[in-house]
């Protein structure tokens, strides 16, 4: 199967814990599926959901470590105090970004807007862009990446995590799910995919049916208040001959 493979890298990175609301905050080992839709839309420079295309990743680091950041806290329309918040981040980031959709190829060439691994100072570059094809097999390894839960063959910290949010504001998460953060390598058998070159297992997540309505700011059609997000079952994009 053909895909781009799009190679992005940065100092630091860090993805919260919705766990988490104040205080210290430890970072997720990966990115959970809404910020890799995050990176394809500022890419694209357009909001681009589940409902526009499949993905799979893997995402590496080399640890972890612990910052200092000032919060506000507003009590009053005018009124804030200073605090200082613990916050945890990861230190050299790579992600490797699997899409079939080979039209957003010239995206990652020109990206219309930064592209983030975490918060707005978490600035990430691509550092290649490749057309390789991934082999079907019926048995690879998983190591670094997200996937859905529950599955007899996984083992690792389970997430409750949204694939995206919605266009208006304030978000709203969307297709929120269990996933498996696989952080250790997992023997799989099954129709499974595999990149030769890199030697893992590459899990692509399916496209959600139906559309996604984003403002109509940005030239598209309004925002659907009544919009329902689809049950979403988590499988393996399939494909002929896996």
């Amino acid at each position: 199967m053909k895909v781009i493979r799009i190679h992005i890298t940065g100092w630091v990175a860090s993805f919260r814990n919705p766990l988490f609301i104040s205080g210290f905050q430890p970072t997720l080992p990966m990115p959970p599926l809404s910020v890799i839709y995050g990176i394809i839309t500022a890419a694209k420079g357009e909001w681009v959901t589940p409902h526009d295309v499949s993905i799979g990743f893997v995402f590496r680091s080399n640890g972890k470590a612990v910052d200092l950041e000032t919060v506000y806290e507003f009590a009053g329309k005018l009124d804030a105090k200073s605090n200082i918040n613990r916050r945890e981040f990861l230190v050299d980031p790579e992600l490797y970004l699997y899409i079939p959709e080979m039209q957003l190829k010239e995206a990652f060439e020109r990206p219309r807007y930064p592209l983030l691994l975490g918060r707005s100072s978490d600035l990430a570059t691509v550092e290649s862009i490749a057309e390789i094809e991934l082999e079907g097999r019926s048995e690879t390894s998983y190591q670094d990446t997200l996937l859905p839960f529950p599955d007899a063959q996984l083992y690792g910290q389970v997430q409750a995590l949204p694939t995206h949010f919605t266009a208006e504001i304030p978000r709203r998460p969307c297709g929120t799910r269990a996933y498996c953060l696989i952080t250790e390598r997992i023997q799989y058998t099954g129709n499974v995919l595999h990149d030769p070159d890199k030697n893992w297992g590459v899990y692509l997540h399916e496209r959600i049916p139906g559309e996604f309505t984003v403002p109509t700011e940005q030239g598209k059609k309004p925002v659907d208040k009544d919009y329902k997000v689809p049950d979403v079952t988590g499988k393996q994009m399939q494909f002929p001959g896996i």
